[in-house]
């Protein structure tokens, strides 16, 4: 996309009067804002303070260092050069002196993922009279909202990787005193690059106890090594071209008949995460508005009626936009205060877990992009309901047992498919 593509510029105006605000001001140094690079075309690094207005009346203005010229592409407006740091306060009190600006910052911090600006850039500003107030709901509609061929791409991306876990695991779980968690991430990884994907960091696998660490990083020296009657936690995440990520966390069991405190958690895990849907879907019907929060909260419920809350220790999903984790809404109202409204065309995971210290831990994720017309659409072959075949799936079931499992997947993705 080139600068500002993925904005209408009539509705972001309609936005900032409703937010009382003169304009949106994007600032960015050393990347630092995330929500600068989704907006702006940059084309090369940009390593000086970049400012960029955005009015409710008038053409835009650009602020940039001599030396970005060239990085930050065509910029629509007055593009206002400047070399030294007394030049650059003479245009910001040209462009903004007295007014009302929307910017990346949090109050009091409690959404970390919109705190983007420096307390010492809000104290220059306010030399010249500007008045800050928070972007939340810019950024969420025009800066994390996906276009239709990023959502593509992330739909690829997420059958690729459905497609390497369900593999991985249907062979890993019959490979017990062999598969080690450091061998079956670079399994996972070879897998990766042969269907297109690129990862940032290597995926996450984890064994028995070690899955009770929402985070566990497999290391090669410790060599650890698949035991009998074991969970096995697989979480991978991807892209095809950039800005199309796709995450999700797979389970699976190296036996036969998991026992009754493994399927017990399994069933409130995944029982937490499709509530979530269920509670998209029917506020699509009615036409109901949800925030982040609000889904955080229905998961944790699920799970506090299960008797694990206290052993759900993260937020139930996490924004996805050009970063894994991204600026926009996040499913969370546990380590953060996320009261932003999930409006149509934002793409988010959905990650419930239950973690018992030193026995096991069981995670299940999804995708989930939310659609004006259609409502929420998991993204993949189905959620993870179709576990049966992985998680509580063994190593030795029966003919009759996979034919079973077999027609319930196929089933399942045909339900996704018509989402």
């Amino acid at each position: 996309m080139t600068a500002f593509e993925r904005i209408d510029f009539d509705e972001l105006r309609a936005a900032l009067r409703e937010i009382n605000a003169d304009g949106w001001l994007i600032y960015d140094f050393h990347g630092i804002n995330p929500v600068a690079p989704r907006l702006v075309d940059y084309r090369s690094m940009v390593t000086r303070r970049l400012f960029v207005w955005l009015p409710a009346a008038g053409p835009p203005t650009s602020i940039v260092h001599t030396i970005d010229a060239g990085g930050v592409g065509q910029l629509p407006g007055e593009v206002l050069l400047y070399t030294t740091w007394q030049e650059l306060h003479e245009r910001l009190e040209q462009t903004l002196s007295g007014k009302r600006a929307a910017m990346e910052v949090s109050p009091q911090n409690a959404v970390p993922y919109l705190d983007r600006v420096p307390a010492g850039v809000i104290e220059l500003l306010a030399k010249y009279g500007v008045s800050v107030v928070p972007s939340d709901r810019l950024v969420t509609r025009f800066a994390s909202c996906w276009s239709s061929e990023e959502l593509a791409a992330h739909r690829k991306a997420a059958e690729a990787l459905a497609h390497i876990a369900r593999n991985t695991l249907g062979s890993v779980v019959n490979e017990v005193g062999k598969a080690t968690e450091y061998g079956v991430q670079q399994r996972v990884l070879e897998a990766m690059t042969s269907a297109g994907l690129t990862t940032e960091d290597p995926p996450i696998v984890a064994f028995g106890a070690n899955a009770a660490d929402p985070h566990h990083t497999p290391r090669e020296a410790d060599g650890r090594v698949l035991q009998q009657d074991e969970v096995v936690l697989l979480d991978l995440w991807g892209f095809p071209s950039h800005s199309a990520w796709a995450d999700q966390t797979w389970m699976g069991y190296s036996g036969p008949n998991p026992p009754a405190d493994v399927v017990s958690v399994w069933e409130a895990v995944r029982d937490a995460r499709d509530a979530v849907v269920a509670r998209l879907e029917q506020a699509q019907s009615t036409g109901e508005s949800l925030t982040g929060g609000s889904l955080d909260d229905v998961a944790r419920g699920v799970l506090r009626e299960r008797g694990y809350a206290e052993a759900f220790g993260h937020r139930t999903g996490h924004s996805i936009d050009s970063d894994l984790h991204g600026s926009g809404p996040h499913l969370d109202n546990f380590e953060t205060d996320d009261i932003r409204t999930l409006v149509p065309g934002v793409v988010f995971s959905v990650e419930p877990g239950v973690y018992l210290a030193g026995q096991f831990g069981v995670r299940s994720e999804i995708n989930v992009a939310r659609h004006s017309r259609f409502g929420p659409a998991v993204c993949a072959s189905r959620r993870s309901s179709a576990l049966p075949c992985t998680m509580l799936g063994t190593a030795r079931r029966s003919a009759k047992a996979k034919r079973r499992c077999r027609v319930r997947c196929a089933a399942l993705a045909i339900r996704a498919a018509g989402r």
